[in-house]
């Protein structure tokens, strides 16, 4: 049994610093397994993206202290466990596969969570041209088992540069691309999440592929990535 959410639920109610402190073996322990579990995950990521090939599972892991000098919440740990897999590393802009762990709340992502102006017009671009390629994407009956719909905030209006009567405007409104499917407390408790988050990247991949295929002008030109 993984030791996680009975960590981060004890985390939760006692988020300061002497806590912390006091039950750092457990917190580095706990650790220790998810770096195991994420080491498993990555030598199959690899074989999605190859450019994931010289990572190590602590370049896919997020710190658990929290950035709290421009938040109102000055809890300083966060109380969920995040892995993500992307060629161009957690800052990247690119897309990306993004695993949480949290007691209620684990789920698998992937896409791009609000893209800078640059990143976005890239992406409409894409769209514009190839609109049909996204779409057979997110309406291909095994993706949509897993991902019914594209999430994200849209603009309420058109986009500028395009018409209302565009094909594929719904997609154009789009401000995020980016999927995610919840995943249960047991599967977590057992390790069962693993093959299911395999399973769910993979089903990512051609929205991922399309979504990089988006920003390659932008890695050439604007050097973004």
């Amino acid at each position: 049994m993984r030791p996680y959410l009975d960590f981060l639920s004890a985390l939760s109610e006692n988020n300061h610093k002497d806590w912390m402190d006091a039950n750092k073996k457990w917190y580095l322990d706990t650790r220790a397994t998810l770096v195991e579990d994420v080491e498993v995950l990555l030598k199959t990521m690899v074989e999605l993206e190859s450019s994931l090939a010289s990572f190590k599972a602590k370049d896919c892991l997020f710190r658990q202290n929290r950035d709290v000098r421009f938040s109102a919440n000055k809890n300083p740990y966060k109380t969920n466990f995040g892995v993500y897999f992307s060629p161009g590393g957690k800052k990247s802009p690119g897309p990306g596969y993004y695993l949480q762990i949290q007691p209620g709340n684990s789920f698998l992502a992937g896409g791009i969570w609000m893209p800078e102006a640059d990143t976005l017009k890239k992406i409409r671009k894409e769209i514009d041209f190839s609109g049909a390629d996204l779409e057979r994407i997110v309406e291909n009956p095994e993706f949509k088992k897993l991902f019914p719909s594209l999430e994200g905030e849209k603009l309420k209006t058109c986009p500028r540069d395009y018409e209302a009567t565009h094909p594929y405007i719904e997609y154009l409104k789009l401000k995020s691309f980016t999927v995610s499917h919840p995943i249960s407390d047991q599967a977590v408790r057992t390790g069962a999440f693993i093959h299911f988050a395999l399973e769910g990247f993979r089903q990512m991949k051609p929205l991922i592929d399309f979504l990089g295929q988006a920003l390659e002008e932008v890695e050439d030109g604007a050097g973004l990535l």
